[in-house]
């Protein structure tokens, strides 16, 4: 369980699923579809959603390549989170969000895995949140360019090491898309 007192609730926290950021991932359309179906599910179980959405010099406000992808659309209240660093907490109000919502547990989804997913895991879990990484629905892009594993390794590894991290009185942890329960308690 949370570390976070009174926070009883979950919320998936769909990140950085943007037009540039996605455009050349890999399985980009299946993880996609994957998200699709967990921001469904959670509306229907009456899950809040919190989208994320980095900017960057890459990523201008209002550009096409800022906006979230056309499969995926924020419904009118549910929150929307303004970054410009990896980890979502970082110089955001996530915190107030979640704080606001009662939230103690995250289901993460999103891109990019080797980027901005890893850093928000760490931050929600050195923040007290237990943070649970949806495993087929994160994605990243080919930077073997630059020395980084294939894509597809990249992602298991992130798997991997997610499903084994422990943190004192938090629990994190590795789910497939078929298998969320967003009522099931740690």
């Amino acid at each position: 369980m949370s570390t976070l007192k009174n926070r009883p609730n979950t919320v998936l926290l769909v990140v950085d699923v943007q037009n540039g950021v996605v455009e050349g991932a890999h399985e980009r359309d299946a993880v996609v579809a994957n998200i699709d179906s967990l921001v469904e599910k959670a509306r229907k179980e009456r899950v809040p959603v919190v989208w994320v959405q980095h900017s960057d010099e890459q990523l201008a406000p209002g550009s096409d390549v800022w906006r979230i992808v056309p499969e995926l659309t924020p419904g009118v209240a549910e929150p929307l989170v303004a970054k410009n660093y990896g980890d979502a907490f970082e110089d955001t109000n996530l915190e107030t969000v979640l704080s606001d919502l009662g939230v103690g547990r995250l289901f993460v989804v999103g891109a990019q895995t080797d980027a901005c997913i890893r850093s928000t895991l760490h931050g929600a879990l050195a923040r007290g949140y237990d943070a649970t990484l949806v495993s087929d629905a994160h994605t990243t892009e080919d930077q073997t360019e630059w020395g980084a594993p294939p894509p597809d390794q990249v992602i298991a590894h992130t798997n991997f090491y997610w499903t084994y991290q422990t943190a004192p009185g938090r629990t994190a942890g590795t789910v497939e898309t078929k298998d969320v329960d967003f009522a099931a308690m740690s």
